[in-house]
């Protein structure tokens, strides 16, 4: 984890290892001070405050949720009395994916030999995602902290002078999903809209709506864009990764129009350019996200996600990509 400045008073803490739960966070160290995003767990979160504790005068006033995500949310116990700000959707969509007490339960069962045996028959993906998450991660303690100020399309916070623009532009990789624009300092928090250096992961919306929100972040041209993982970038980054979610979806429409389920559209797909993003095999599920739009199903629809990382380990076993999620 590191601390980068990226403007006059505008921070970020990026998580290096750019895998599944290593998200990014931000500060900005105006009027009280905002903190963008709490990380994944305990220990993560209180490594982001000792980070940040080296430029700013006091712990935050406010916190902002880019959207539900467990690696965006499970920190924010740790900043009692804080105004914590996200989407209406957050609270909401958090009991569903962001309890942290299903995956405690799978770090702690993994431990035990007989329970590794049946994973690895009946789940072998969502083995290798635990024993990956148990490298780096510890769910003791944590109490599921909701947002207490809740915004419809837009929210506006006035830090010393300085505007702050919360913008509502989910659903693209989750129903909450907001940006985080001060135009003064010209720059952008993205949340996880953008990934970089990493392959993107969509449990929500369509493509086109992920289109506009990339196409609104060039538009409003950041000097800085902050993505939710990932190194920081500008424009070129968000343009990228449009190029990434267009080049999958072109390609699995070939396969979809030529009868191929999307497990073997995955096998098949070259990722060309795109090979030396970390966590590769979570490729199928931008395939499978494609072939949903094509079979006309609600871009809501929820995803199993067991199934998910099975899949995804079988597209990486079969690709030669490396086993990370």
């Amino acid at each position: 984890m590191k601390l980068k400045q990226v403007s006059n008073h505008c921070y970020a803490v990026i998580n290096e290892k750019n895998r599944l739960g290593d998200a990014n966070s931000g500060l900005i160290n105006l009027g009280g001070g905002v903190v963008i995003d709490t990380q994944f767990d305990l220990p993560h979160a209180r490594q982001m405050i000792e980070k940040f504790s080296t430029v700013w005068m006091g712990m935050p006033k406010q916190v902002v949720n880019t959207h539900e995500d467990a690696d965006h949310v499970l920190g924010n116990q740790l900043f009692a009395g804080a105004e914590i700000i996200a989407h209406r959707s957050v609270p909401g969509r958090m009991k569903e994916v962001a309890d942290p007490a299903e995956i405690k339960l799978l770090l702690w069962a993994i431990r035990f030999a007989l329970v590794r045996g049946i994973l690895k028959y009946l789940h072998p993906g969502v083995l290798a995602l635990g024993q990956q998450m148990a490298e780096d991660f510890d769910f003791d303690g944590i109490e599921l902290t909701f947002p207490t100020t809740l915004f419809e399309d837009r929210h506006a916070l006035n830090l010393d002078g300085t505007e702050v623009q919360l913008i509502h532009v989910g659903p693209g990789h989750q129903m909450g999903d907001t940006l985080i624009y001060i135009p003064d300092e010209n720059v952008l928090f993205a949340g996880d809209v953008l990934f970089r250096a990493c392959t993107p992961i969509g449990w929500t919306g369509t493509y086109a709506g992920w289109y506009k929100t990339l196409d609104l972040i060039v538009k409003l041209n950041p000097a800085v864009v902050v993505p939710g993982h990932g190194p920081i970038t500008d424009v070129k980054g968000v343009k990228e990764m449009k190029a990434y979610l267009e080049y999958v979806r072109e390609l699995a429409k070939t396969f979809f129009d030529a009868g191929y389920p999307s497990v073997e559209a995955a096998k098949k797909i070259d990722i060309g350019p795109y090979a030396n993003w970390s966590a590769p095999a979570r490729l199928w599920l931008n395939v499978e996200r494609a072939y949903r739009e094509f079979r006309g199903e609600a871009a809501d629809a929820p995803w199993d996600r067991k199934k998910a990382f099975n899949i995804a380990l079988k597209i990486a076993k079969a690709q030669g990509f490396p086993i990370e999620f």
